[in-house]
């Protein structure tokens, strides 16, 4: 009295990588929400975190280095000065407007960038065994 499964239920394997597509798309949705000044700051944070995206980063480390972390978002803060994209945000805030909000939305957003890449790096590094993840090891 063997039941035949079909096919999708025999091998639900690629049902997995179904997950991280749906993820991804979530993740660029929710950017795409951003408000104006967060979408001109984006292109330097991902910039910046291509910058350093090799094995054996800082953005890779088990608890990252803040100072390292602070550098990075200085980096970007000073590209984004350099194409003059600060001045003009601080324009469209009108008068009493400083730069110490892009500062901190730009910290804050490029490390929402790294958390991201960080979990990304540690689905990929996994090994898929018949639906059961195994670290690589």
């Amino acid at each position: 009295m063997d039941q035949k499964l079909p096919y999708y239920m025999a091998y639900p394997t690629p049902l997995l990588y179904d997950d991280e597509r749906r993820d991804r798309m979530d993740f660029e949705y929710m950017k795409s929400m951003y408000p104006d000044a967060a979408k001109q700051l984006l292109p330097y944070i991902e910039d910046e975190c291509d910058r350093v995206a090799y094995e054996g980063s800082v953005m890779f480390d088990e608890y990252p280095d803040q100072l390292q972390l602070h550098l990075m978002g200085r980096r970007v803060y000073d590209r984004t000065e350099k194409d003059q994209v600060i001045e003009k945000l601080i324009r469209s805030e009108g008068k009493g407007a400083d730069e110490s909000w892009i500062r901190d939305l730009i910290q804050v957003m490029l490390y929402q960038e790294i958390y991201k890449r960080r979990s990304d790096q540690r689905k990929y590094n996994q090994k898929y065994y018949q639906g059961i993840a195994f670290p690589k090891g």
